[in-house]
């Protein structure tokens, strides 16, 4: 079921949104748009289906692959701590902003 420009109006309104007529328009198709999508994901049969509880299977075989957590980077942090303004037991300091 398609919007109506008034129901753009009232979602507008409650989102506290100023639209232009074209502003309107565009946002009313797309709406349109992802509400025929919506639409079309209802239609399918799903019966006999079993949710799921993620995305990757966790069957044998079927789970996602993770590469092996590795430093690939060199240690520069006293290069970086030495030309900090305000450095103290390994931690920047930094001026205080809220009261």
């Amino acid at each position: 079921m398609p919007l109506s420009p008034e129901q753009i109006d009232r979602l507008a309104r409650l989102a506290r949104v100023a639209l232009s007529p074209q502003e309107r328009e565009d946002a009313r198709d797309k709406l349109n748009r992802v509400l025929g999508l919506i639409d079309q994901m209802r239609a399918v049969d799903t019966t006999g289906v079993e949710p799921m509880s993620h995305a990757v299977a966790e069957e044998a075989g079927g789970g996602q692959r993770l590469r092996a957590d590795e430093v690939t980077e060199p240690d520069r942090r006293e290069a970086f701590q030495a030309v900090a303004p305000a450095v103290e037991e390994g931690l920047y300091l930094v001026p205080k902003v809220i009261e």
